[in-house]
């Protein structure tokens, strides 16, 4: 965006292809510009799509509410090792963190220091839920029209966030010539290791790809899990075989 106003196009480059291509030696920024241009102008410049003004606005959304949800499970976690620490027994109400919760919380024996500490902690989650409340209203103001994103949300598990975000990860969709290219964007694929005729041995996800875009499909996927249907019996089907984790990345 900072180049645009200055030069006819911007090119950017695959790191990981242009690796594969081009091999130096001695790694300096003069060195690689060289060959960044002598590979455009054979034209075996590895190009990556570029996102549109509107998409890197939502991912930009997207970016921030994933850093409110991670820090919101971090104080979560501070909390409960706080009542671990002092051999305090599990919160005999299903969330901790809502009003039966909390009433419970305040009534357990912890040090003083360890009280301040948790009701800091309290005080910031409900800040962070406003903020998580602000994004989501952004979000849905920029990613309601769009038509992939309500048919995302027609799939059991997809909520809004869910599926803003992976739209916002995909953007164009046509520059997947199939859906294992997508797959592999995304770092879902098995890796595969075969030697001339023999059998192929597929191993674990590649993971290589957009991460934040994996976790959002994971989490899907949990939600998925969780709900009467068929994606439900084939997660307990895997988790049987292969475990937790295994059965929700196969969902």
């Amino acid at each position: 965006r900072v180049l645009s106003p200055f030069v006819k196009r911007v090119v950017i480059a695959n790191p990981l292809q242009v690796k594969a291509i081009a091999h130096a030696h001695v790694k300096t920024d003069k060195v690689d510009a060289g060959t960044l241009a002598s590979l455009y102008a054979a034209g075996y410049l590895p190009e990556i799509w570029t996102p549109d003004a509107a998409t890197e606005r939502l991912r930009r959304l997207i970016a921030r509410r994933y850093q409110v949800v991670r820090h919101r499970t971090r104080i979560k976690n501070e909390v409960h090792a706080i009542l671990h620490a002092h051999l305090i027994p599990k919160c005999p109400h299903a969330d901790l963190f809502n009003g039966r919760g909390r009433d419970w919380l305040a009534h357990q024996p912890v040090p003083d220091d360890e009280r301040d500490a948790i009701e800091r902690h309290v005080r910031e989650l409900d800040r962070l839920a406003e903020d998580l409340t602000i994004l989501d209203r952004e979000i849905a103001t920029n990613s309601l029209d769009d038509g992939s994103v309500r048919r995302l949300l027609t799939i059991t598990g997809v909520n809004l966030a869910v599926a803003a975000g992976l739209m916002a990860a995909i953007g164009d969709i046509p520059r997947f010539k199939s859906p294992q290219k997508l797959v592999s964007y995304f770092g879902l694929n098995p890796r595969v290791h075969q030697s001339g005729l023999g059998a192929a041995h597929h191993g674990r996800i590649s993971k290589v790809g957009r991460s934040h875009a994996r976790a959002m499909l994971v989490e899907a996927a949990w939600a998925a899990a969780k709900t009467p249907g068929p994606l439900h019996a084939f997660f307990v089907r895997i988790r049987a075989r292969r475990g937790h984790q295994v059965a929700a990345v196969a969902v």
